[in-house]
Order: C-alpha cells, then sequence, then structure tokens
C-alpha cells in the first residue's frame, strides 16, 4: 500500500484555478481600476467595499458603485469602463504569474492532472492574462461570459469539472478570494485559498497558504480524500 493510500490521499481529478489574484498578479490592478473610477465619480473605496470589488464580476462591481456613488451613469456604462480600465491596467503593467505557479503548473503537467482555468474576469481579459502562460495550456478555461451565472454563483466552477470530466468533491480549487471560495466551495470542490488583498478565514474543507510557493502535488493530494 502507498503512503498516499494509507492516508486515504488521492490525486485530484483536477487542478482549478482562479486567475486574477491567483495565478496572476491582477487583483491589484483590478482593485486600482475600481478605485480610480469611483474617484472619478467622487468616492474613496475602503475595505468596507471589498467584497464587492474583489473576486468579483464587472457587473457585480458596476452595480455596487452606481449604488454607493449616486452617479447618473448607467450600471452598464460604469462596467465598460471598469472592463476597458481594467484591460487597458494588463496592457500596461503586464500580468506576471504569481510566485509559485510556474513550478505547480509543471508538476500538475508532469504527472497528467488536468487544469482549468476559472476566472470571474471578462473572456477579453481572460485572452490577455493567457500569454502569460505559454508554457502551459489548459484543459478548460472559463471566464464571466461563459456561463449563466459566474462568482460567487458555483456555476463556473461545475462547468470546469463537468468539462474535465470530474466530480467536485474530488476537484481542488485555488482561489484568492471569498467570493471565489464561495464559488468553489457551494460546487462542492476542495479549496486551496491563498489570499492576495484581503485575508481568508480556514474552514471545513478549505486550506490557507500564504502563498503557492508552498504547494505542491502532494499537498493537493491531501485535501482530497477517499469517501
Amino acid at each position: 500500500m502507498t503512503a498516499a493510500a494509507a492516508t486515504g490521499a488521492v490525486t485530484p481529478h483536477a487542478v482549478l484555478f482562479d486567475m486574477d489574484g491567483t495565478l496572476v498578479d491582477t487583483e491589484g490592478l483590478w482593485w486600482e481600476t475600481a478605485a480610480a473610477l469611483a474617484l472619478r465619480l467622487g468616492r474613496t473605496l475602503g475595505a468596507a467595499d471589498r467584497p464587492a470589488v474583489l473576486g468579483r464580476a464587472v457587473e457585480d462591481t458596476a452595480a455596487h458603485l452606481h449604488l454607493t456613488t449616486g452617479t447618473g451613469l448607467a450600471p452598464e456604462q460604469l462596467a465598460e469602463h471598469l472592463r476597458a480600465g481594467f484591460a487597458a491596467r494588463i496592457e500596461e503593467c503586464g500580468a506576471p504569474p504569481r510566485p509559485g505557479v510556474l513550478r505547480l503548473l509543471a508538476e500538475l503537467r508532469e504527472h497528467g492532472v488536468p487544469t482549468a482555468l476559472v476566472s470571474a474576469s471578462p473572456r477579453s481579459v481572460v485572452e490577455l492574462v493567457l500569454r502569460s502562460f505559454t508554457d502551459h495550456r489548459f484543459d478548460a478555461v472559463y471566464g464571466a461570459e461563459d456561463t449563466e451565472r459566474t462568482k460567487p454563483a458555483p456555476d463556473p466552477y461545475w462547468a470546469a469539472a463537468g468539462a474535465l470530466g470530474a466530480s467536485p468533491s474530488h476537484c481542488v480549487a485555488v482561489e484568492d478570494t471569498l467570493a471565489g471560495v464561495s464559488s468553489a466551495e457551494a460546487a462542492g470542490c476542495r479549496v486551496l485559498a491563498v489570499p492576495s488583498l484581503a485575508p481568508i478565514p480556514e474552514g471545513p474543507g478549505r486550506t490557507v497558504l500564504g502563498t503557492l510557493v508552498d504547494a505542491d502535488l502532494a499537498l493537493l493530494r491531501s485535501l482530497v480524500r477517499l469517501s
């Protein structure tokens, strides 16, 4: 009997990665984009605004700005400003992979573990970021428009697991925000949380690390146990 079998640990059916703040260092760019637009509308974003911005779809943040600034701009107009501003920030600053990401992706590829990119960002932004991963091809890619609902609803994680023929309960989702964690947990995934701009508490079925430098396949296996 192998050590993994003895502990009940099994190789994940798939590993499903959030994008902004998890795979690439862009969550800060998204916050800066939202904060700059809010400032133009006469309001300064603070810690209380984080749940409506971090890990959320463009439309969610636009609705929040519309509600809290009293602007005469429609939510759809605010959403377009956010999309354009975020894309411009990525074009200007790039989307560098977060520490440990490329090594972990290489290890998963070496062991034949399928991977998916699951993002609440627009597909156009996802395609921009994918340029940073010339040495890794994700087996499935989902942006905000690719499911009827996006995070924090479970739909994108259900879709990604289904596309890979995997059971969500045997998948590990890697996330950096509470909205993303909520999405993955609602889908039934085990979660490895690596917070970027806001803390994430420990919880059942959830492991929290400071960085993916400390993550490897052995750790991911320990998160998925035989039922």
